[in-house]
């Protein structure tokens, strides 16, 4: 039976849901880290290494899950991975100290590595030929979501019932992803590893100079956006002045930027083929950027100046990962939808610590430059991709089931 509903398969809003939960998962912490560390008896910066040790576990853990010469269908898959990871965020119910509360978080970001580029891959595997950028844009909008409603909910939510519940509520997220996927996701055959291979034969596609740009690309675009909205706060601050309320505001719109960012990069990759729709929206990024710099010449501005362009800067930098995360899958094949989506969010977390790093560099010389560091990152990843864009185009070896998406002239 078909689970369909107007805006697309109910299946692919559980794998939008799996998204939301893992991304939600990662940064849930943030908003209960006093009451954290009151409990285990350390320092906030102690108790924040739970975040950094959760991204790291996931930029190692994702390329090994999909390169285990495993043959596991990938609904099978997904929905292991999700009772893990319901069950270690369950389990912090259980535990008031600090070593097993990181062995959970370490559980938590294990099966998390396997459930993002799992769902991205399924995405664009069950996706008809024309509908691939809008499928993949709809399971983004679930990280978008999360950073705009996730984790203030579960902030909200340990605030009222104590930091413990913000993660039941991860896990309850987690759950609600599994039941759906257990009735709705397809049991296609396109799901399995057709045989056992070995751990070259996974490798080999993407061992070629495409899937390495792209990688590096990828790398180099989220190190911009991240150098920036790391550091927005201070940015914002100085630029207009705003209070608290004033930047919950702004963030709030940024967030919205970002939806609409997303959703709009999957239906123009569906119509023009995804370099393109990479370059444009780069490039967009790019000036939402310098226009930010220019405004640090002459502030303070206006905060409905600095809303108008922050919501700009939102949609574009949310609407690159669909465009890249599509020439990626044209790049790699099918086949090896799964590893490259894994190694891609390897990148992505190569990328935002390089931003983080970069970003708090320009912060201690002169916050004012750090939009310009954001273009110049982005901008050398349109400039390494452009090449690459030219060459895919040329080789015939490269196209897909979607051949009119390696056309990236």
């Amino acid at each position: 039976m078909k689970f369909l509903t107007r805006a697309g398969p109910v299946w692919l809003w559980a794998l939008t849901l799996a998204a939301f939960a893992v991304q939600t998962d990662d940064y849930i912490v943030i908003g209960v880290l006093p009451a954290v560390s009151h409990t285990v008896q350390l320092s906030e910066t102690a108790t924040g290494q739970l975040v950094t040790v959760y991204s790291l576990t996931y930029a190692l853990a994702a390329p090994m899950w999909a390169l285990l010469p495993l043959r596991i269908p990938r609904r099978r898959a997904l929905c292991g991975a999700l009772t893990v990871f319901g069950a270690a965020n369950f389990a912090v119910l259980l535990v008031d100290t600090y070593a097993p509360l990181m062995a959970l978080r370490v559980l938590a970001a294990l099966a998390a590595a396997l459930v993002l580029p799992t769902a991205l891959a399924a995405a664009g595997a069950e996706a008809p030929p024309q509908r691939q950028g809008r499928y993949l844009a709809t399971v983004m909008t679930g990280l978008t979501g999360a950073v705009l409603l996730g984790v203030p909910a579960g902030t909200w939510i340990g605030a009222l019932f104590g930091w413990r519940a913000t993660f039941l509520f991860g896990g309850l997220l987690g759950m609600g992803a599994l039941l759906l996927l257990l009735r709705t996701l397809p049991r296609a055959e396109a799901h399995a590893v057709p045989e056992r291979k070995s751990l070259l034969d996974m490798l080999r596609p993407l061992l070629n100079g495409a899937v390495t740009v792209i990688l590096v690309v990828t790398a180099l675009t989220v190190a911009g956006n991240l150098a920036f909205q790391t550091y927005i706060a201070p940015f914002l601050s100085g630029v207009s002045g705003v209070s608290p309320t004033a930047l919950a505001v702004l963030l709030v719109c940024s967030g919205i930027g970002g939806l609409l960012g997303t959703q709009a990069s999957g239906r123009l990759i569906d119509r023009y083929p995804p370099g393109r729709v990479f370059a444009l929206v780069s490039t967009v990024f790019c000036g939402a950027m310098l226009a930010f710099a220019g405004l640090w010449l002459v502030r303070p501005v206006p905060v409905a100046l600095t809303a108008v362009l922050l919501v700009g800067w939102s949609a574009a930098a949310w609407a690159v990962p669909p465009s890249i995360q599509s020439l990626m899958l044209a790049r790699a094949g099918t086949e090896a939808a799964a590893q490259a989506m894994a190694v891609q969010s390897s990148a992505v977390y190569v990328g935002a610590a390089l931003g983080g790093a970069v970003g708090g560099g320009f912060l201690a010389a002169d916050r004012g430059l750090i939009p310009a560091a954001a273009a110049g990152l982005a901008f050398l990843g349109l400039v390494i991709m452009l090449p690459a864009m030219r060459s895919h185009t040329a080789d015939p070896s490269s196209k897909t089931n979607r051949e009119v998406e390696t056309e990236t002239a």
